[in-house]
């Protein structure tokens, strides 16, 4: 099976990427280095992170790393970012498309494909608004009233997971200095995040809190000196917060601070009901952290008391929290338990089979 795996690259881990990269010369050094990261490997497949001839792997929205390739082949320096992924595609000889971009790349676009493509598969586990992913043989994700709504649009759908980062294995074997760790997004739209975070920011006079939050552009200006001379007060972080607040984390930058955490914190945003298991779950668990989640309906080997804990309220996180440190013991043992069972669950071997079984059946 020659398989096409394209993804894409927030802004706020691309400007981390031409760090790493600032002297790649070639589109496969460019790509080494940001396979080598391991930002977003949980959703490659295994025959990408094993590097298989009949596998290619490319972001499609990264600029640099396109350019290159189609100045490497001939193509003109003008052609859009479409025309170069549809080049790669058919220079491939792809015959399975597997996007996990598709709101940039839609039904449009894949009815551009090249003839030697016989199955498309995407996957999209967030609401989208009116994109169309029709043409798609079928839309993945984790989160059922999600695929739900794909349905609805005449799409077929179908569950499937991410699957741990066999790296992840080479972390959180030693000490945990951090007590409790937030990594993810905030904006004045995560309401209910934002309350919970402030909750639990409560306990920084006595334990090391860490939140690596990735901010809006609106609340960055909000904050700077500029900003706090403008009527944008609603768009700040609370002091509690702002107090602790580090740069977004990625890659394997990421997997160092979740090895480095008792707890990991983690807070859906309102978009699949009661549904839960975003990324940040198999990235806790799957480098051993307790996960301290919102309660809900979650995949397979994540249960409240067993594997992980929950909780209803901001108010709830942050005594569940500090039970969990004040007998951490037994909480480590729950974080063990969580960490094997999520191992057993979701490796690569069983996403790959998984995913070879929905070709099939396309």
């Amino acid at each position: 099976m020659r398989v096409f795996q394209n993804s894409g690259l927030y802004p706020s881990y691309l400007a981390r990427l031409n760090k790493l990269a600032p002297r790649a010369l070639s589109f496969e050094e460019r790509r080494r280095i940001f396979l080598g990261d391991r930002f977003g490997a949980l959703h490659f497949l295994k025959p990408i992170l094993e590097d298989d001839r009949n596998a290619f792997f490319t972001n499609g929205n990264d600029f640099i790393l396109q350019r290159k390739w189609a100045c490497e082949k001939g193509i003109a320096k003008k052609t859009s970012l479409e025309k170069i992924l549809l080049a790669q595609i058919e220079h491939h000889r792809t015959e399975v498309f597997y996007n996990l971009d598709p709101v940039r790349y839609p039904s449009a676009f894949v009815r551009k494909l090249p003839g030697c493509v016989r199955k498309t598969l995407c996957w999209r586990a967030a609401p989208s608004g009116k994109a169309d992913l029709t043409a798609y043989g079928a839309v993945l994700g984790n989160f059922p009233s999600i695929l739900d709504s794909w349905r609805r649009t005449g799409c077929r759908a179908e569950i499937f997971y991410p699957a741990l980062d066999p790296l992840m294995e080479n972390y959180g074997h030693g000490d945990r200095s951090i007590d409790v760790l937030f990594v993810g997004s905030y904006s004045r739209h995560h309401t209910a995040r934002a309350k919970i975070l402030e909750q639990v920011a409560s306990l920084a006079h006595t334990r090391q809190i860490v939140y690596c939050l990735d901010s809006s552009r609106l609340t960055w200006l909000a904050e700077s000196a500029l900003g706090r001379l403008l009527p944008l007060e609603k768009h700040r972080r609370p002091q509690a917060i702002a107090r602790i607040v580090k740069p977004p984390a990625f890659g394997k930058s990421l997997y160092e601070l979740l090895g480095s955490a008792k707890i990991v914190l983690n807070g859906a945003i309102d978009m699949a009901g009661t549904d839960r298991g975003n990324m940040r779950c198999f990235e806790a668990m799957g480098c051993g952290a307790l996960l301290v989640s919102d309660a809900g309906n979650y995949p397979d080997g994540m249960k409240a008391g067993l594997t992980m804990e929950v909780y209803d309220s901001p108010e709830q996180a942050t005594k569940i929290v500090s039970k969990c440190l004040e007998n951490w013991q037994e909480s480590a043992e729950v974080a063990a338990r969580g960490r094997s069972r999520i191992s057993a669950t979701f490796g690569k071997d069983a996403q790959w089979e998984q995913f070879v079984d929905l070709v099939a059946r396309t």
